[in-house]
């Protein structure tokens, strides 16, 4: 089974409130699943590679094989298919999960998408931050 996974993280203030979005659909774009995740203080790197593991995590449990991730970081994109360097500690670690993770499928494809294309995780994103810090007033 092939799933079309739309992620996205981001932070209000890098570092600051973070929260995770992932849109997952099957190869014929309908909507299986969403979901979202306040993650505290984190940066926008952090928050991309949190909603990244969420979304293998996500896909595993579906039971797919091959999976095409599209993120509006190119940063991240370029990471994983091995045309940047991870220098930062940090990243490094959540970079190996990732890997350790997409060793369980048969085939991911990172794809780079304009921000336009990818409105409905960043939603998501939104969701997760709005309500995390409407609850704390």
């Amino acid at each position: 089974m092939k799933l079309i996974i739309n992620t996205d993280g981001g932070a209000r203030g890098n570092p600051g409130p973070a929260g995770i979005g992932v849109v997952i659909c099957d190869e014929h774009h309908r909507l299986i699943s969403e979901h979202k995740n306040y993650i505290g203080e984190a940066t926008n790197n952090v928050a991309e590679y949190q909603a990244l593991i969420l979304a293998l995590n996500q896909a595993s449990k579906i039971g797919a094989d091959e999976l095409l991730i599209q993120m509006d970081s190119e940063l991240i994109v370029r990471q994983m298919i091995g045309q940047y360097k991870i220098k930062e500690p940090a990243l490094k670690i959540l970079a190996a999960e990732v890997i350790k993770l997409k060793n369980h499928f048969k085939k991911v494809e990172f794809k780079h998408v304009r921000r336009e294309q990818n409105k409905e995780a960043d939603r998501l994103v939104n969701e997760a931050i709005d309500a995390a810090t409407e609850s704390a007033k």
